[in-house]
């Protein structure tokens, strides 16, 4: 008799049905049962207004938790960097499998690099992250660009570019390798000219909290590294007391000598959009070794980058 089928909570967009998909391949494996996945609606799927406008921070995992926490849904799968900082009372974090490319990317007319663009250029994004450290580059540089907000799946924002509206659009390279159109790709934006949001590229597996079964099998799935990382990202993210739509980014680089991880540098920063002021600072040290020590790196580097007045640069703060 075949067991019954676990039930997984997902999105309904492409990109969050392709990422559900491979986890869902995955929690198969490790469980020997067959995994259903189950559409939801969130409000930040349904919703027009920009990310900034709405709140960001949790609208498109809300209807997820909720599922969870009625047992519509035995798991669900986000994407980490949409998952609000606070713990959730009766949910877990169950796995943070391996992590993509955390890098931001150019999808440009004319297979041109950011470098490259024309003067006046118009560039599409949804972040404020994105617009801070763009339009810094570009002052640093002589470069003139014009940053348009944008919301829409995959298709819609490359759309802006096919369509002559838009010269270049900005999105994660994780989720256009996950629905495979990373071939589409016209430049890779180093780390080093614009941070990606805390957890980008990332994976959160949550369950309920008394599910001990499940949160046992899932755990196969997590990827040690990855969550030490994404937690010393979501860290310096919550002390600085900001949301997922706030304009900060962050990232933790395991670093290696050979085959062996040495240290840990993490990087943050904070900025307007107009890209007249950033705050950006990193700290390196030993890989963290517990949940707790991958939080404090986090607040210890928010602390400076307040100190350095990160908090007058990200407009209302969350709470």
């Amino acid at each position: 008799m075949t067991e019954k089928a676990l039930r997984l909570g997902t999105r309904r967009s492409k990109l969050a049905m392709a990422q559900s998909g491979q986890v869902a391949d995955a929690v198969s494996q490790v469980t020997g049962r067959p995994v259903e996945l189950v559409e939801i609606t969130t409000y930040g799927d349904t919703s027009r207004e920009h990310l900034a406008q709405i709140g960001g921070t949790g609208v498109f995992v809300a209807a997820l938790r909720e599922a969870l926490l009625r047992g519509d849904v035995d798991f669900a799968v986000h994407s980490l960097k949409d998952l609000p900082t606070a713990e959730h009372e009766g949910l877990v974090l169950a796995a943070t499998p391996v992590r993509e490319d955390p890098r931001d990317v150019i999808v440009a007319r004319d297979a041109r690099k950011f470098t490259d663009l024309p003067s006046g250029a118009r560039i599409g994004t949804g972040a404020p992250r994105r617009m801070a450290q763009l339009n810094a580059y570009a002052r640093a540089h002589g470069l003139e660009i014009e940053t348009v907000p944008i919301r829409g799946n995959v298709d819609t924002r490359i759309g802006y570019v096919h369509s002559g509206e838009l010269d270049a659009v900005v999105l994660a390279a994780a989720g256009l390798n996950r629905v495979g159109r990373i071939d589409e790709v016209t430049d890779f934006l180093s780390v080093d000219t614009v941070l990606p949001a805390p957890g980008q590229g990332a994976l959160a597996i949550e369950c309920a909290a008394d599910n001990a079964a499940l949160i046992a099998a899932l755990a196969e799935l997590d990827d040690p590294f990855t969550r030490v990382a994404v937690t010393a990202e979501r860290s310096l993210l919550a002390a600085l007391e900001a949301g997922c739509s706030a304009p900060v980014g962050a990232l933790a680089d395991l670093l290696a000598d050979g085959q062996t991880v040495k240290e840990m540098r993490l990087r943050g920063v904070v900025g307007t959009t107009d890209g007249s002021t950033l705050v950006q600072l990193s700290t390196t040290g030993p890989v963290p070794q517990t949940h707790d020590a991958a939080l404090a790196l986090g607040r210890e580097l928010a602390t400076e980058m307040l100190a350095q007045g990160a908090a007058g640069l990200m407009g209302e703060r969350a709470h």
